[in-house]
């Protein structure tokens, strides 16, 4: 069995995800007795995406009312003999921990197999109920197979009377522990010469802001270097240089004593690179091309080569920063990039000529699908030295992990502008194409994801699975992700159906986590948030002190959104009108270790007897250590047959 992956031991209760749901809503979280709120485990009804299709062997135009998402209707088929229906989930998934059935009759017994294939082919059976006796609408299965592309469910027979059929299917994706669920704190540096520290737990003892990450359970950082840093408007040298290369290896060695992975992003610029500048660093601006390619390199390659040396060997590289529209920008893209002062017009690089007097790596997307022979070609050209210089970069990182026998992985990170996927599509079919033709490749493509600027969770996820099913050989993350949790003007956040609470904070977060762990074939890497203690505002300001800052219950996403256990927390029994009403007394509890057993359940008092009428009877119970679970009692006057 695949054990189930757990990333630390929470200090919180981890229950798990409550009754079968219908649909996909995110848990919600649960209510303390202090009024706090904490988190459910992230998990997703898989059957319920859009990408998965679903096939029988009887019936196929009614096939999708398995997984509709209502119990009110059912594919039923029509006959006698075995019916299957197969769900193709578009991908093979290693957490799937719960499988959940409801049938067409509750007075029905229903005999079934479910079996899972990683292509469709080949079968391993995962349930087998053949020999069942117990009347019911459903049950819930608990399941530890790692590769699961395809679940078939054959019903091999029921009982005289009832309808063969599945009213819902539901098939639970928890979250991987593979899944790397960390943040950018690149002002790491600047917090800590402030001397603020952080409290994560209420009533534990402040620590500086690197410390409070690894108790929170983040367990990868990723710091952003700039060349040689300035103010991004006035162009003034930072003293000391936050963020350069030299400060940077200092904060990775706090990085790697906590623990935790260590990302590098090179932004190859003084100040900030975004799709809205991409400002070569000064030292470099009027380079030729070739000096600057080689200038790309060189730099690459000693600052990469410095944190090896000093025992803090990144687990990934960024060779860029959101390149969406290149990097570097030069002759090509004249000045000034800015015509509103109050959006970086005055910025020093604004306003200097010398950085656009040699070529550089911008993308011209104003002659994307040109028809004029010199636009188009001013298009190719202008791919050509973005990926030569991005070359450049990716060779240095290689050469430097070649050199000291380490696995460094290389990232490119672009982003997903709303309503914009094609110009992304665009993006990575001329980027992959022209690196391969240079010698080179990345292992992860990257996007930001802000739905101010990037959509809705389902218009982003819709967008990140065009991405992934064109360019199925790498890795996916999602590199930079906020939502803000202090509401200081009570208006929502555009596109986001998440209020800006501490509770909506975490709940986009984990919406953002589950979108990852859903791509299929695993390739979900992880999710970065974009500076929690800073931009992101997980800070409960009302209960902080200078230099002294509480975090709030958003940071709790981190230990609460791993599953350490799964319960089959829903059990369907059905009962005759005035007949004794007996409960199980256990239910079944998947482990971390993959360990399957049952444990014991008190029930909430329920009457002796059935009611004297048909309907339904709802009994909550709990276990000692597992929360609460749920029985649905169905009242019938039929007799119940078993076969």
């Amino acid at each position: 069995m695949q054990p189930i992956n757990r990333r630390r031991t929470s200090t919180l209760a981890l229950l798990a995800a409550g009754a079968l749901v219908l649909g996909i809503a995110a848990p919600a979280p649960a209510e303390e007795p202090d009024g706090q709120v904490h988190f459910a485990p992230v998990r997703s009804n898989l059957a319920a995406k859009p990408w998965v299709t679903v096939s029988a062997t009887a019936e196929q135009a009614r096939a999708g009312l398995a997984v509709d998402g209502d119990p009110a209707t059912a594919w039923a088929a029509r006959g006698k003999g075995r019916h299957s229906l197969v769900l193709d989930l578009g991908g093979a998934y290693d957490n799937i921990r719960k499988v959940g059935l409801v049938f067409p009759d509750a007075h029905g017994t229903y005999r079934y197999v479910v079996e899972a294939s990683p292509d469709g082919d080949t079968w391993q059976t995962l349930v087998d109920r053949r020999k069942n006796k117990q009347a019911g609408r459903g049950e819930e299965h608990l399941v530890a197979h790692a590769g699961i592309a395809f679940l078939r469910v054959t019903i091999t027979d029921v009982s005289p009377g009832a309808v063969a059929g599945i009213s819902e299917l539901s098939v639970w994706n928890y979250l991987r522990d593979d899944v790397v669920l960390g943040a950018d704190i690149s002002y790491a540096d600047q917090n800590d010469a402030q001397g603020l520290t952080y409290v994560v737990d209420e009533g534990a003892a402040p620590v500086p802001i690197l410390d409070a990450a690894a108790d929170a359970g983040m367990e990868y950082v990723r710091l952003r270097v700039f060349n040689d840093p300035r103010d991004e408007r006035t162009g003034e040298y930072l003293e000391p240089a936050y963020q350069g290369p030299e400060r940077t290896l200092d904060v990775a060695r706090k990085v790697v004593e906590q623990g935790m992975g260590l990302g590098i992003d090179l932004h190859y610029a003084d100040s900030w690179a975004d799709p809205s500048k991409q400002a070569k660093p000064t030292a470099w601006r009027e380079l030729p091309f070739d000096q600057l390619t080689q200038a790309v390199y060189d730099y690459t390659y000693a600052t990469i080569d410095a944190l090896v040396a000093q025992g803090t060997t990144p687990d990934k590289v960024a060779v860029g920063n959101e390149l969406l529209k290149g990097f570097m920008w030069g002759s090509e893209r004249p000045l000034p990039w800015f015509d509103d002062a109050a959006w970086c017009g005055t910025c020093y690089f604004n306003q200097d000529p010398s950085f656009v007097s040699q070529p550089g790596g911008a993308l011209l997307w104003d002659y994307w699908g040109s028809d004029v022979p010199a636009e188009q070609a001013a298009y190719d050209a202008a791919w050509d030295r973005f990926t030569t210089l991005q070359a450049s970069g990716i060779k240095a990182v290689r050469d430097v992990a070649a050199a000291h026998g380490e696995d460094i992985q290389v990232e490119t990170h672009a982003i997903i502008d709303n309503g914009k996927v094609d110009q992304t599509l665009e993006f990575w079919d001329q980027f992959l194409t022209r690196l391969h033709a240079k010698g080179q490749d990345i292992d992860v493509i990257a996007h930001s994801y802000y739905p101010d600027w990037h959509g809705t969770p389902e218009h982003y996820e819709a967008n990140l699975h065009q991405v992934a099913a064109a360019h199925p050989g790498y890795a996916m993350e999602i590199a930079e992700t906020s939502h803000p949790s202090n509401d200081w003007d009570g208006l929502p956040v555009p596109n986001s159906p998440y209020p800006k609470t501490a509770e909506g904070a975490g709940l986009f977060l984990q919406e953002v986590f589950r979108i990852a762990n859903d791509l299929p074939d695993n390739r979900g890497a992880g999710v970065l948030v974009w500076e929690p203690a800073n931009w992101q505002e997980m800070i409960d300001w009302s209960n902080s002190a200078w230099p002294v800052l509480t975090f709030h219950e958003t940071i709790e996403v981190y230990e609460a959104s791993d599953a350490e256990f799964v319960v089959a927390d829903t059990v369907y029994r059905t009962v005759r009108t005035s007949s004794a009403l007996t409960l199980p007394a256990t239910v079944d509890v998947l482990d971390s270790d993959g360990t399957l057993h049952a444990v014991p359940v008190t029930w909430d008092a329920a009457p002796a007897r059935s009611p004297s009428r048909p309907g339904q009877v709802v009994v909550s119970g709990t276990t000692a250590e597992h929360g609460p679970v749920t029985a649905v009692v169905d009242v019938v006057r039929r007799a119940l047959a078993t076969s």
